[in-house]
């Protein structure tokens, strides 16, 4: 029945169509743009369930188009609202302690400064970041966080903190003689984006957000603790699960630490970095990637154990906050509410539940929230259009 609305609204989809439904005029669309006001400023139903459906397909065609270039080397987000990538004009380091942190610039050096700050923690930056953004309108500063990326030492667990990397951002932030700049981060980039906000309020001109993570115990324990997220991908919690025996399963966050820490050996310590990495591979976009990609990136040695070591070393440490529920506390939210904020939060969301992104537009209602008919993962094609749209509505802001 559904299907039959479907065809009767939008026709069969052929290759060209969803193509169109996946093309970068996806830019300006949001589920606000696609809903009809009536006469009383209600939203039509009709409307709504349209862009609902269109996105569905749009997500579906998204997912095969990227297989499909996989495989031939074209590249994968032709069709999406993504700029093509841009050079990288500069990069650098800078030393702090035992650690060298590096950065590179792409787009503009006379243009409007953002930072994109990486998840994880512990995700590293790619080339690909920069894409998110106009070139020709933004100066995009990308920072590989503490341990990972092209950051040195490799996968260091020590001097690595949230308030490390604050320091790390600000001392950037000086050397490149950028005064103010737009930030841009999702999931723990979401975390550490307000952070950094909430510590330097006079040096952000806007936030820009994605699939909100505040850290809070709950939030842990619905992804990594199980229940939650084991409820909707039962078959790969139980790779996850079985890299832990079983007398250690009331503590899946501790016993993947002693492991991830080296403290039972290498080879326990490479097994669970690829099955933590790995269960957020997979649980990462609604429409799944297949096995053989995410196996490929998220459990090579290179990308996981930085990954795994760093996130399990912040949860363990409640993220270097004083107290659960830090950032959305009124005093630490009242430093920010001045600040332009857009957030985009995948409605599917299985590794940062929409709850968060609710729970932060109540204690910060000046904050505008789009949910999208989508998981997590910034590529997926709706959270694309999304953040797009934004930093296209904030380039020619000072």
């Amino acid at each position: 029945m559904i299907n039959s609305f479907l065809r009767a609204l939008i026709g069969t989809p052929g290759k060209s169509q969803t193509q169109r439904i996946a093309s970068k005029s996806a830019r300006c669309l949001s589920f606000a743009s696609f809903e009809k006001k009536g006469q009383q400023g209600r939203s039509s139903s009709i409307g709504g369930f349209a862009f609902a459906t269109a996105g569905t397909i749009a997500t579906l065609s998204t997912a095969t188009a990227e297989a499909e270039a996989a495989e031939t080397g074209e590249d994968p987000f032709k069709h999406t609202a993504l700029y093509p990538q841009p050079p990288c004009i500069q990069k650098g380091t800078i030393k702090t302690g035992i650690h060298t942190v590096a950065f590179s610039v792409y787009g503009n050096p006379n243009g409007k400064p953002v930072l994109f700050v990486h998840g994880g923690p512990g995700g590293g930056t790619q080339p690909g970041c920069a894409r998110f953004f106009d070139p020709k309108a933004y100066k995009i500063v990308l920072v590989d966080q503490r341990g990972c990326g092209e950051s040195t030492p490799f996968a260091e667990l020590r001097e690595n903190t949230t308030w490390d990397s604050v320091r790390d951002f600000e001392k950037i932030r000086q050397l490149l003689q950028i005064d103010k700049w737009q930030v841009f981060g999702g999931s723990w980039g979401s975390t550490l984006s307000l952070a950094y906000a909430q510590e330097h309020p006079d040096r952000v001109t806007e936030l820009v957000l994605r699939g909100i993570f505040l850290l809070r115990e709950k939030e842990i324990n619905f992804f990594y603790q199980g229940p939650g997220s084991n409820f909707i991908f039962p078959e790969d919690w139980k790779l996850y699960e079985e890299a832990i025996p079983e007398n250690e399963r009331d503590d899946y966050i501790k016993a993947y630490g002693r492991r991830l820490r080296g403290e039972l050996g290498e080879e326990e310590q490479l097994k669970a970095a690829k099955a933590w990495s790995i269960w957020e591979g997979r649980t990462s976009k609604l429409v799944q990637d297949p096995w053989d990609n995410v196996k490929d990136r998220f459990g090579d040695a290179k990308f996981a154990l930085p990954f795994a070591r760093i996130e399990n070393h912040y949860f363990t440490n409640k993220g270097f906050f004083p107290r659960d529920g830090y950032l959305i506390e009124k005093k630490q939210i009242d430093k920010i509410r001045h600040i332009p904020t857009f957030v985009v939060q995948g409605r599917y969301d299985c590794v940062c539940p929409a709850r968060s992104a609710y729970d932060l537009s109540i204690a910060f209602p000046e904050a505008t929230v789009k949910y999208t008919l989508t998981g997590h993962s910034s590529y997926e094609h709706e959270i694309i259009a999304e953040l797009v749209a934004a930093t296209e509505r904030f380039k020619h802001g000072k």
